[in-house]
């Protein structure tokens, strides 16, 4: 048979209220063996009845924030299995257990061994056993039980916002909604009045109210004027325990703002204004500034201004300054002192943008007296026009006047003007004008054909302010003289059919004129009078400024006159009647049957397939010129080459030797002597040609000495180079010579002309030590020495 045992787990639970707060007064190892009970702290003594053998266990409730100085006692594990003597071992695991929650193995009681907020965990599951000590088996199977933390009120509340902002029209009604704040509590809002939150208003009255239960924060006050005052700020505290006495609270900050309405018309600070300004300034220049003041903000204070009344609605213009929102009074037309000095203005400010709900308050608009005063200035000349447009006839005389110009000082003073013409326009000095009067005469003859329209400035100058000066644009038209004569629009050269008809139609002729008659050109054409009676032609004038030529024969012969020339007149319809002459020069040429033109020679009927006979002899004289000229030009060149290239008798360029003989030998003594070539002092001096002229002058060159023995043609050779190197050489084709006689012999000079300047007679006795060449002459010289001594 099997024994079943009971397990007991007792709890001593604090709790918050004395009616819950019973502990157990007796504790007992075991129950009676027909009904057994479990009685439990915080329950009702009635009996439970155990279908099964197992743990006990229920929701207990601990106190948190406890703030004892020993552990917060929970409750009591204890088994029927448990005899006292320590055999048993009591086990619990969970949340906190071990940590948390403590329990004497021995005797099985729970403790807390922290403070704990229910706000952290507000529930532990925890379960407990008890196991064999010494064998180390469970002797009850493992139960869970719930540990729940009862709440104390330890939260204060605590607003979303630290700091609220808000904005509020002004002039708001009673009730307006502003903002909602909301505070929340961490206390468990289920059990009693801990999380219970209550608002109310510690500073912002009257001008505010709160709801107590909702937050929201509404207008208390009627007619709150943001111009009086703009901000606000409104304290708020919430409190548990549904505001009772005790409970915990909490504050946060409200910034009210109250936003502009436009409950405010514009006033303009004072009710007149003056300003001055110059009768020169010109148009859009501004000449003072006015400002209404708008006690609003934003588009309620933006302003229009405008001209209502006044005497110068015409002359003067208002706009507004959108930055500044003021009112600029400008010029809309030019000012005149002399006509008027002061002018008067209403001038009206007014808000474009209107509340209706505060029209009652009276017009939004406001308007004051503007008074400008016009200031005198030097002004300069005025001109009676804006521009003078004059005429004149082109046949004009020299000073002739065409008309005047009239200018005067605007000034009261009333300055004397003096007048000029601006010689940039009249570069020609064709007009002039009197200072004095503003006359425009002409200086110089004109002509329509060559300019028809004369555009000048005149200048008016005030006598005592030089500077004050203005100018007017003069437009001169010169009027048409027919002083031109009609001529042919172009040359005309035309021709007839040898088989032409009479009054055949060869040429239409057309007439220009360089006049311009009011009623138009009316040419008329004819025959010279010298030609229309033995004529071959006529005149046929269309009366349309053109006209005909017409042949007045049947058939030409171009054999007999190959060429006509009329004389034709032309003549205007004009005043006085002007006339020229045109020659029309008419050929007769064969034509074909359809009378185009075919040829106009007459040498084309002798020699119709070849060419005629003036053209052939034409071209016989050309080939005979050509010939001549050919056969001149070769006897040119011909004799030319002949002729000598030095032909002066000065030049020392003579020793021209030709070398195509053997010579004579060593007695040979008219034969050239070479060994003039190889005197080393041989030195020349360079002479300019005389048969050529040298393109530049250049000093003499000295020709360096040669050495001794020098072969000959190193020497030529040498020469060659330098005469192709010297700029003032001859061409290639002239004749050059690389010759000189040398400078003297050993025997130095043998002329006796030099005798008669001596005084005595000379020994020549040292001609015999010269060799066998010069034996004669010893033996002649020598020998008349020794007859005069005889």
């Amino acid at each position: 048979m099997r024994t079943y045992r009971y397990f007991l787990l007792l709890f001593w639970v604090g709790q918050p209220y004395p009616t819950l707060s019973t502990p157990l007064s007796k504790r007992t190892s075991g129950f009676p063996a027909k009904k057994r009970a479990l009685e439990l702290s915080g329950n009702s003594k009635n009996e439970l009845n155990r279908s099964k053998r197992s743990w006990m266990w229920n929701q207990f409730f601990l106190l948190e924030e406890y703030t004892g100085s020993d552990y917060q006692y929970v409750g009591k594990l204890h088994s029927d299995q448990d005899r006292g003597d320590g055999s048993l071992k009591y086990i619990l695991s969970g949340d906190g257990a071990g940590d948390l929650f403590i329990i004497n193995e021995n005797t099985g009681d729970i403790q807390a061994t922290k403070r704990l907020d229910r706000e952290e965990k507000p529930v532990y599951i925890l379960r407990a056993q008890a196991i064999n000590r010494r064998t180390g088996r469970p002797v009850e199977p493992e139960s869970e039980f719930i540990i729940k933390i009862h709440d104390i009120n330890d939260n204060e509340p605590i607003f979303t916002k630290e700091v609220y902002t808000a904005t509020v029209p002004e002039m708001s009604d009673v009730g307006t909604f502003v903002v909602q704040v909301t505070a929340t509590d961490a206390d468990d809002p289920t059990y009693g009045n801990s999380a219970k939150v209550v608002y109310s208003i510690l500073q912002g009255q009257p001008y505010f109210s709160v709801e107590s239960e909702t937050g929201i924060i509404k207008t208390a006050l009627l007619n709150m004027d943001r111009e009086n005052r703009e901000q606000y700020q409104v304290v708020i505290q919430a409190k548990d325990m549904g505001g009772q006495m005790g409970g915990l609270s909490g504050t946060t900050t409200v910034n009210i703002t109250l936003t502009d309405v436009n409950d405010n018309p514009p006033r303009f600070p004072q009710s007149t204004y003056q300003f001055k300004t110059p009768e020169s300034s010109p148009p859009g220049t501004p000449i003072g500034r006015i400002k209404a003041s708008d006690a609003d903000v934003g588009e309620n204070a933006e302003i229009e201004y405008s001209i209502t009344d006044g005497e110068g609605l015409d002359m003067f213009d208002v706009i507004t300054d959108q930055e500044t929102q003021e009112g600029i009074i400008t010029i809309k037309k030019l000012l005149d002192f002399e006509k008027k000095k002061v002018y008067t203005l209403k001038v009206e400010a007014s808000n474009p943008h209107v509340e209706p709900r505060f029209l009652y308050l009276g017009p939004f608009k406001d308007s004051a007296t503007v008074r400008i005063v016009v200031e005198d200035v030097d002004e300069p000349p005025v001109f009676s026009k804006l521009a003078y447009i004059l005429q004149i006839r082109e046949d004009a005389q020299i000073n002739t006047t065409i008309g005047s110009v009239t200018a005067q000082d605007p000034d009261a003073a009333r300055n004397p003007v003096k007048y000029s013409v601006d010689r940039h326009t009249d570069m020609d000095r064709i007009f002039n004008i009197d200072s004095g009067n503003g006359s425009i005469f002409t200086s110089k003859l004109l002509d329509r054909e060559t300019l028809l329209w004369h555009n000048i400035t005149v200048i008016a100058t005030e006598i005592n302010n030089p500077k004050q000066s203005s100018r007017v644009p003069l437009y001169i038209k010169v009027l048409d003289v027919n002083d031109n004569a009609p001529e042919f629009a172009e040359f005309y050269e035309t021709f007839v059919c040898e088989k032409a008809k009479a009054d055949q139609l060869i040429q239409t002729l057309h007439a220009v004129d360089k006049d311009d008659p009011y009623s138009g050109h009316q040419f008329s054409f004819s025959l010279a009078p010298e030609a229309a009676s033995g004529s071959n032609f006529t005149i046929q004038d269309n009366k349309d400024n053109t006209a005909g030529i017409l042949t007045r024969k049947n058939g030409y012969n171009r054999h007999e006159m190959s060429t006509y020339l009329l004389p034709v007149v032309i003549s205007d319809n004009d005043y006085p009647v002007q006339s020229s002459t045109g020659t029309v020069t008419v050929r007769v040429c064969a034509c074909d049957h359809h009378g185009n033109m075919q040829s106009c020679h007459a040498e084309a009927l002798i020699h119709p397939t070849g060419l005629s006979t003036g053209a052939l002899v034409a071209i016989l004289l050309c080939i005979v010129i050509l010939l001549v000229t050919v056969v001149l030009f070769a006897a040119l060149r011909r004799q030319r080459k002949k002729e000598p290239l030095i032909i002066s008798k000065e030049d020392i360029r003579d020793n021209i030797v030709s070398y195509n003989d053997e010579g004579g030998g060593e007695e040979d003594t008219q034969a050239f002597d070479i060994g003039t070539l190889r005197n080393p002092e041989a030195i020349e001096d360079n002479k300019l040609r005389r048969d050529i002229v040298p393109e530049a002058l250049f000093l003499p060159r000295r020709t360096p000495t040669a050495r001794d023995n020098t072969d000959v043609r190193d020497f030529i050779n040498q020469r060659l180079k330098e005469n192709d190197t010297d700029p003032t050489a001859p061409p290639y084709d002239s004749l050059a010579t690389y010759a000189y006689e040398g400078t003297g012999s050993v025997a130095d000079s043998l002329s006796s002309l030099e005798s008669v300047t001596t005084d005595g007679d000379q020994d020549y006795d040292y001609l015999s030590d010269w060799g066998p060449r010069f034996k004669k002459l010893a033996d002649m010289y020598g020998g008349v020495d020794s007859d005069k001594d005889s």
